[in-house]
């Protein structure tokens, strides 16, 4: 009984850790919540304490990462790197050490054609995404997280940036948090707690304001659809769409001159 105490504990304190440290980046309480975080994974049921911790893990290294939207080469390459790193060591680790597969199976393809219930819902995402990113980013200024300057380059710099993270986004949140949690508690919970971590990256990362909502309602949706169709491409295909309408939007936002010539 007191070992599921501090398995409890350990996820409240992750969740805290994941507000304090990454979204708001109050960095002495988000270190002090995160040490006792670790600590009590002392104390709690071994074989939930050791796949907690490849999660503890991932968070450190986004704690000590500056998680921006600089899409300076130099920037681009170190951030990255360490979100490359973020993905690669709990793999390695579950895989290599732990000698369990299963733990982050990477199931890309549920082997099956999608539904036109599917379909629709891509479409349904586009549209509502349409409405919804231009204003949330004009009636907030979080546009202004965004620097997007003029030259080929940076476009397609920018355009790299949006989509890669969306990719990693639901590698690291859906797949790997995800599918690590639910092997010890119920799936609405587990998927709670990957919604409040991937809002505190994407709140960090320059969706401010009231994003938050927006990104949590998402991330809650992303994890229930993974847990149905068990396809990362699927889930990624959606997020993707969604991470077109956010490239066009911050180019509408920065320079509407830009797309009136392909209006007019």
């Amino acid at each position: 009984m007191r070992t599921k105490i501090f398995n409890i504990f350990s996820l409240i304190l992750l969740s805290a850790t994941g507000i304090i440290l990454i979204a708001l980046q109050v960095k002495p309480y988000g270190w002090l919540v995160y040490g006792a975080g670790l600590l009590s994974l002392v104390f709690a049921e071994r074989q939930f304490a050791k796949h907690l911790l490849l999660v503890y893990v991932a968070i450190a290294l986004l704690g000590i990462t500056a998680i921006t939207t600089d899409i300076s080469y130099r920037h681009m390459f170190e951030m990255g790197l360490a979100l490359v790193l973020v993905l690669i060591i709990p793999l390695t680790i579950a895989r290599k050490f732990y000698k369990d597969k299963a733990l982050i199976p990477y199931t890309f393809h549920h082997g099956r054609r999608w539904f036109r219930s599917e379909i629709l819902y891509i479409v349904i995402t586009a549209i509502l995404s349409y409405f919804l990113l231009p204003f949330y980013l004009l009636n907030t200024g979080a546009y202004l997280n965004w620097n997007v300057e003029p030259g080929l380059s940076n476009i397609i710099r920018l355009f790299i940036g949006t989509n890669a993270l969306g990719i990693w986004d639901e590698l690291f949140f859906v797949n790997t948090v995800l599918g690590i949690l639910i092997r010890h508690i119920k799936f609405g919970w587990a998927n709670l707690i990957q919604s409040v971590l991937f809002t505190s990256f994407l709140y960090e990362l320059g969706f401010t304001g009231w994003g938050f909502i927006l990104i949590f309602i998402f991330a809650l949706t992303q994890g229930y659809i993974f847990m149905k169709t068990k396809s990362l491409l699927y889930i990624i295909t959606i997020h993707l769409t969604l991470d077109l309408i956010l490239f066009l939007a911050l180019i509408e936002a920065h320079h509407p001159e830009w797309l009136s010539i392909f209006i007019t």
